[in-house]
């Protein structure tokens, strides 16, 4: 998979001592550019650090974060990746995306009932993303193949596919390509738990220690803010990454996915990180036990 790399530089340092450069890595959507928007900018800076980006879509980034000790220094997972790199990386408590009452959606060309969706083969973005995991545990036989996550939608409509499981953007673009929604499993999973349903957060390796995680996880949480508190011009710059999205639909999607649970997730979508997890490995979809940590 290709990516993209852009560099923002910290405030100056000491001509003897260089800036230590933090590699993030994120997916190159509207809602993470909105995110990123004060780091990517220079709007936040963070003396004696450079901060590198580099985008690129969620399933690719689960896998690098497999490799070795991982290949950034910060990087967005699905919280279905956690276990398998928990080891290497511990999760920031701010840059989630939850779904509160809303995610990943089942859609189809034609009407599905949900006993016959479960019989149905559909294409998922990847196994590595929460999307699969909700999807597993709603329906824990399907029969599913992996689809690169932007070519879901014009396979289910060119036929390839009965159905197809979206993310991202699609979930607000799916009705104007004409398919209709057969599940939402972030309003499945809310009626099932009481909970929000975590997709994807910020993870930081272990390895950088304590004072650097410290100041990295400030740092987003200050791009963060700063993006919600001048959301026009953060807009603006995230509309380059809004993939079929009008103005006043990214504002929409920004907005569900960039709030003050990005900020920090709270009790409750802490709560929803280890029970989606701990679920996971129960029902056998995921073979490593979770342990939940989060940078304060």
């Amino acid at each position: 998979m290709s990516s993209i790399t852009r560099a923002s530089d910290s405030a100056p340092t000491s001509a003897s001592v260089p800036a230590r450069e933090i590699t993030i890595a994120h997916s190159p959507d509207s809602d993470d550019a909105f995110m990123f928007y004060g780091l990517a900018t220079n709007k936040v800076r963070v003396p004696g650090l450079r901060f590198t980006h580099t985008l690129c879509d969620i399933e690719t980034l689960n896998r690098k974060a497999m490799e070795l000790e991982g290949l950034y220094d910060v990087t967005a997972i699905s919280f279905h990746a956690y276990p398998y790199v928990q080891q290497n990386y511990v999760l920031l408590s701010s840059g989630g995306s939850v779904g509160d009452g809303y995610g990943p959606m089942i859609v189809a060309t034609r009407a599905f009932s949900q006993s016959d969706i479960k019989r149905t083969r559909i294409a998922i973005p990847g196994t590595l993303t929460t999307a699969y995991l909700a999807l597993r545990l709603f329906a824990p036989g399907i029969e599913t193949e992996v689809v690169a996550f932007d070519q879901i939608i014009p396979q289910v409509l060119e036929g390839k596919y009965e159905a197809g499981l979206i993310i991202h953007e699609g979930q607000l673009t799916y009705g104007k390509a004409g398919l209709q929604r057969i599940v939402d499993l972030g309003k499945w999973w809310m009626k099932m738990t009481g909970l929000p349903l975590p997709l994807g957060g910020n993870a930081i390796r272990r390895t950088l220690g304590l004072e650097i995680m410290l100041s990295v996880s400030n740092a987003i949480r200050e791009s963060i803010q700063y993006a919600l508190d001048h959301r026009e011009e953060a807009l603006a710059y995230a509309m380059q990454f809004a993939r079929d999205l009008d103005p006043q639909l990214a504002d929409k999607f920004v907005g569900m996915y960039v709030n003050e649970r990005t900020l920090d997730y709270g009790p409750d979508g802490r709560e929803a990180v280890r029970r989606l997890l701990d679920m996971g490995h129960k029902a056998g979809i995921i073979p490593l036990a979770a342990k939940v940590e989060f940078v304060a």
